[in-house]
């Protein structure tokens, strides 16, 4: 009798599964503070310790720098050890770092030096937890229930790009930076009580073997990807995409409050409208592979949703017109780069062995996301020397570059079922 496909109703409900609740649940909870803090730092720097555009890029960096540094070792920890235990732990020592920001401000200490480490430690720490739950999923579901757990999973990820620029941006406005950080270390603290209560105890691939160097461990997992020509079309486009929004992104926190001349609160309102759209994203994307093609789906949607930020330059001053316009923007933005998030990881987890999981994910963040550090600095750097509209257009433009990689790859060939 043939697997009933991902989405059908044959396939039995993740939700019956207490474990995977927890997972949602905790997920949740971490991503709404890694989402209020990443709005929360660069503000705080912009706003309060009038940050220029080059040190706003610096500081963007330093938060994405360890997607360079630490990916493939945090590849390799993860497929030896429980992703519960990697989740729980990474969620405490955020609480802890955001606890010490928070403060370090009430004394009057939190500058530019230590928002710095702040956000690298913060950055350091994301990576592993978001490798470990990439990792988790695939041992607490089947295998046709992956697509539908994924996009579970990513909605509770958008309901936190609801809910964290929110939060953030009204919390830098009504109170001030120190009670912000507090309250990502609050939110932090919440994921890891809920992911402790975890109870399955998983089948870590490979865990009672004699165990490889880190190095080798390391190298399989950049040879598996690369033998993959799937998963290394995955890579391009992802490199070509995370490039190119990181410089975007720089750009426009600086072009919300500075040429358009937006508050904390409204900057977060327009940022969270990304939310919205990212829930509705992951809805469709456990439904418009299966009918249309996830080749279809994935080139489609990229294209959509990279073009609707090139709106953003035509924008002038502050009126109800733009405020509206920029949510518009925003929600077409996350509905859209939320359907290719999960396709493209339902495709990644189909493609690859339980016991290269963590691996596979560690690289293709490694390889997808590593120059975003650079792609922060040049951002701040097209801002200083071509001004805020010209900078935001030219890096948004960029970011369509990641659909024509796809359009040019083995992606664009899957149909409505995923590779066995």
């Amino acid at each position: 009798m043939p697997s009933p496909s991902p989405g059908s109703s044959a396939s039995p409900s993740v939700w019956r599964d207490a474990d995977f609740r927890r997972l949602w649940a905790g997920q949740t909870a971490s991503q709404l503070g890694e989402h209020t803090t990443l709005i929360v730092l660069p503000l705080f720097a912009v706003l309060a310790l009038d940050a220029g555009e080059g040190q706003l890029g610096a500081l963007r960096a330093a938060g994405q720098a360890p997607i360079l540094l630490l990916s493939l070792l945090a590849g390799a920890w993860v497929d030896r050890w429980r992703a519960r235990t990697v989740m729980v732990l990474a969620d405490a020592a955020r609480a802890v770092a955001l606890g010490a920001a928070a403060v370090a401000g009430l004394l009057g200490l939190l500058g530019l030096p230590a928002l710095f480490v702040v956000a690298f430690t913060v950055g350091a720490l994301s990576v592993l937890f978001d490798v470990a739950y990439q990792a988790s999923l695939v041992r607490l579901v089947r295998r046709d229930q992956l697509l539908q757990g994924n996009s579970a999973l990513e909605g509770s990820r958008s309901a936190a790009q609801i809910g964290g620029p929110a939060l953030g941006g009204a919390l830098m406005s009504l109170l001030s930076a120190p009670v912000a950080a507090a309250s990502g270390a609050l939110v932090f603290a919440v994921s890891f009580a809920t992911l402790r209560r975890i109870r399955r105890a998983e089948a870590v691939p490979g865990r009672h073997e004699r165990a490889p160097r880190v190095r080798h461990r390391i190298r399989d997992g950049l040879r598996f990807v690369a033998g993959r020509p799937l998963l290394r079309a995955v890579c391009l486009a992802s490199a070509a995409f995370q490039f190119s929004f990181a410089a975007t992104m720089t750009v426009y926190l600086l072009f919300l409050p500075r040429e358009l001349h937006l508050p904390g609160a409204t900057v977060g309102l327009a940022l969270a409208a990304a939310g919205p759209g990212a829930l509705l994203g992951s809805i469709l994307a456990a439904r418009l592979p299966g009918r249309y093609g996830h080749g279809v789906v994935l080139v489609s949607a990229a294209v959509i949703g990279n073009a609707a930020l090139l709106w953003v330059p035509a924008l002038h001053g502050s009126s109800a017109v733009t405020v509206a316009a920029l949510l518009a923007v925003n929600f077409v933005f996350g509905t859209f780069s939320q359907l290719v998030n999960v396709t493209v990881m339902s495709v990644r987890q189909a493609v690859t062995p339980a016991n290269m999981q963590g691996r596979a994910a560690a690289t293709i963040t490694f390889v997808g996301m590593g120059f975003t550090p650079l792609g922060s600095l040049l951002g701040g750097l097209l801002a200083q020397e071509w001004g805020l509209r010209t900078s935001l257009l030219v890096t948004a433009a960029g970011m369509m570059l990641s659909p024509a990689v796809m359009a040019a790859s083995p992606l664009v060939r899957l149909g409505r079922r995923l590779p066995p």
